[in-house]
């Protein structure tokens, strides 16, 4: 059985270079949204180092299991590439040349193809070939230096900025401009998605504002990087968090008189007096339990919510009622987004095992040569 659905990208062939981050995520989604996604794992792995079962970024894919330094091994992933729509890989510059399965190579083979590259520094530039991670991509963009408080160092929003939101997210909108291309002007591209690049780009707005004299090039001083008392997170009684971002004075008016600080706490304008405003307000929240505030505010317009954990998050009521997670093969993880009112996608494959589908995919690809290629317990 295919792994697509009936989501949106029902019919579009995705092959995806097995590799670990951004470029899996991008092909799960691509897989979500309903694309037959062909995993092309290798001996030995690339994942994460987890139990395949568990890695969700492997959901609705299938998996094939190639030795891309033997000569089969390229042959093979050339003949994918020759049914494909949209192939995805993640090394570092050259080296898919070097094994032959670069972009000359999968051209030759299909000209409409999508080659779609995800790297953190891009193909070309003095750090190309340089080995680096997310912290380092988000660093050199000036997005990590804006994250955290003032006076400390900067804060580590995971992998989530750089890795995915400037990577993966970039990469398939990258992928789909290019496919739409390709399918009116019957060629394909190369998408050089750069982790760098997509970073730098979403601090767009920041840089408006910064020209504009409304953004002070420093963190933890500015409306919306926790310098702004209205705009950050406070500890209540029982070590809980509340997140608080009434900007708009409507908003900031239901929040202080909801906090019962309406008669005592100083002007929101007045500049001067923020650390005396944000005080009051800490003061205040550290008085009653993440719970209690949380349904003080729950009917409100205030902008406030519970911080939850990870853990936490599936069963707050307004996700739940949403089914923005979803249970499958007994793994809790977010569901497709986003969502379609025709072709919904869904989570219909647990994570591919390497080589499992192997034999479905010769059949269904109709690619003989994945048939004859050695099963992993044979190497």
């Amino acid at each position: 059985m295919a792994a697509a659905g009936k989501g949106p990208l029902t019919g579009v062939r995705v092959v995806e270079l097995a590799g670990i981050g951004p470029g899996p995520f991008a092909a799960m989604l691509l897989a979500d949204l309903g694309a037959d996604v062909v995993r092309v794992d290798r001996p030995g792995g690339a994942g994460l180092n987890i139990d395949p079962a568990y890695d969700v970024t492997n959901r609705n894919k299938r998996s094939v299991l190639l030795d891309l330094k033997s000569p089969e091994g390229p042959a093979a992933v050339l003949d994918l590439a020759g049914r494909a729509d949209i192939l995805i890989e993640g090394y570092r510059p050259g080296v898919a040349e070097r094994l032959g399965i670069g972009p000359d190579e999968c051209f030759a083979r299909n000209p409409r193809l999508v080659y779609g590259r995800m790297t953190g520094w891009g193909q070309e530039g003095p750090l190309a070939d340089r080995a680096g991670h997310d912290i380092a991509y988000i660093a050199i963009t000036g997005a990590l230096g804006m994250i955290g408080r003032p006076g400390e160092p900067p804060a580590i929003p995971a992998n989530l900025l750089g890795d995915y939101a400037g990577g993966s997210l970039y990469l398939v909108i990258g992928v789909l401009a290019a496919l739409q291309h390709a399918r009116t002007a019957g060629r394909g591209q190369v998408v050089d998605a750069a982790i760098v690049d997509g970073t730098a780009h979403l601090t767009a707005m920041i840089h408006g504002m910064m020209a504009a004299g409304g953004w002070q090039d420093r963190r933890g001083t500015n409306l919306l990087d926790g310098g702004c008392p209205f705009y950050g997170t406070y500890e209540t009684a029982d070590g809980g968090h509340m997140a608080v971002g009434p900007l708009e004075q409507r908003f900031y008016d239901e929040f202080v008189r909801l906090l019962g600080i309406a008669d005592q706490a100083p002007a929101r304008k007045d500049v001067e007096r923020w650390s005396e405003l944000r005080a009051t307000v800490a003061a205040r929240f550290k008085q009653r339990t993440r719970a209690e505030w949380t349904a003080v505010f729950q009917d409100s317009d205030a902008c406030v919510a519970p911080v939850l954990s990870l853990r936490e998050a599936p069963a707050h009521p307004h996700l739940a009622a949403r089914a923005t997670f979803t249970d499958h093969g007994g793994i809790t993880q977010p569901s497709p987004a986003p969502r379609f009112s025709v072709t919904p996608g869904a989570v219909i494959r647990p994570p591919a095992q390497p080589g499992a589908d192997t034999a479905e995919v010769a059949r269904d690809w109709d690619v003989p040569r994945l048939a004859d290629q050695p099963l992993q317990e044979d190497r």
